[in-house]
């Protein structure tokens, strides 16, 4: 049986491109805001593109922030991609202090005063040993964000540098894993790593 892919559809994202990628990749794949639909996925998948004020607004709106939370409770896989990642977090000060979902116990700051990352850059190891990610230390993915969670954090697992100043670039709590890069506009190196950690959390985690 293939794995189902739910993309958590809350107004704000690049549903497109990820479900593209995912497709290609051999997942069954749906986009949807329809909260029983979603909660037949195998793994959700928290994309987004914007700020984080207006879509944590929107996620809880809809009813979405309660889906999330019942699927983390039954220890169901959860990826976050860029906001995506940030609003899996217990708070952001994007456009003053907003709270998140508080799945990941940390909170996102800008990383660089009036900056904004974007282009290529690579992923270091941070804590230890980790068999999945170890493949991917020093290769790069593509970023686009000004805001992210600090470095050395409890559960960091890559951290990257920009303009000398590191933050956390993937996160990983259970089976909740925050990417702050776009591994569906990394190319194939993207994909592959997409790949594997589904498998990883769906399969082994």
């Amino acid at each position: 049986m293939k794995i189902k892919i739910g993309i958590i559809d809350y107004n704000v994202g690049n549903w497109g491109s990820i479900k593209n990628s995912l497709i290609k990749l051999g997942f069954r794949t749906t986009i949807s805001q329809n909260i029983d639909e979603l909660k037949e996925s195998d793994l959700l998948i928290l994309p987004g593109v914007g700020a984080f004020k207006p879509a944590i607004a929107e996620i809880i709106k809809s009813g979405l922030d309660q889906l999330i939370y019942e699927m983390a409770n039954k220890d169901k896989p959860i990826i976050g991609i860029c906001l995506g990642m940030q609003l899996l977090g217990r708070s952001s000060l994007e456009n003053n202090f907003t709270k998140g979902l508080n799945l990941i116990p940390e909170d996102v700051i800008p990383i660089e005063k009036n900056s904004c990352h974007i282009g290529w850059n690579n992923l270091k190891i941070s804590k230890g040993s980790q068999p999945l990610f170890n493949q991917f230390n020093n290769l790069d993915f593509y970023f686009n964000h000004s805001y992210g969670y600090p470095p050395n954090l409890c559960f960091s697992v890559y951290e990257t540098t920009f303009k000398q100043k590191a933050f956390t670039s993937v996160i990983k709590k259970g089976k909740i894993v925050g990417l702050q890069f776009h591994p569906e506009k990394s190319q194939k190196l993207g994909l592959k790593f997409l790949k594997e950690l589904i498998l990883h959390l769906c399969l082994n985690d």
